[in-house]
């Protein structure tokens, strides 16, 4: 969503603009709509991306998937596996360029031990929730997760089946 920037005051560096002064705000948010419905949400940690520049300013476009995406500990590291990050100038990326690679999270070290001894447990996993920008870096909140069960889904659409009913009714009157 492009918002003219006087209507912000923040600091110059997270506006984007062009030489005639006309500067945009940015706000590029990337949601994991299926992992909310798919798994119960436990906990959830912010961590920074390890990322190109190029894939920086394409995630900062919008221009990323989390569909199918989901985070690994290998070596007291996390990684993000499967995420998807589109060419920010397609024509102007390298030809080694692979959009799916793994991309390293960035986490302290107190909560790397904590993930690292949750996910041990059986049917706890890590999924990414939302991509955004803070100060004009790169952020992915990640969640520790449980799978739920068939239905448990089903309570999650008759509620919010139930939900969509009230705000109908409320309309009307």
């Amino acid at each position: 969503m492009l918002i003219p920037w006087h209507q912000y005051t923040m600091h110059p560096a997270l506006f984007k603009g062009d030489k005639k002064g006309q500067y945009w705000f940015m706000e590029a948010t990337i949601e994991n709509r299926r992992a909310r419905f798919d798994y119960s949400i436990l906990e959830t940690y912010e961590a920074g991306l390890a990322l190109t520049g190029s894939e920086a300013k394409a995630a900062k476009m919008g221009r990323m998937s989390l569909i199918g995406a989901f985070v690994v500990m290998r070596d007291n590291e996390a990684w993000l596996l499967n995420a998807t990050i589109s060419p920010y100038q397609p024509k102007n990326t390298p030809s080694d360029y692979d959009p799916e690679q793994p991309r390293r999270l960035l986490l302290h070290r107190r909560e790397l031990k904590e993930l690292t001894g949750k996910t041990s447990q059986s049917g706890l996993t890590i999924i990414p929730l939302k991509v955004y920008t803070s100060h004009n870096r790169v952020k992915i909140l990640i969640g520790l997760a449980r799978h739920k069960k068939q239905g448990d889904k089903r309570e999650t659409i008759k509620k919010r089946e139930a939900q969509r009913e009230i705000n109908r009714t409320l309309k009307r009157e």
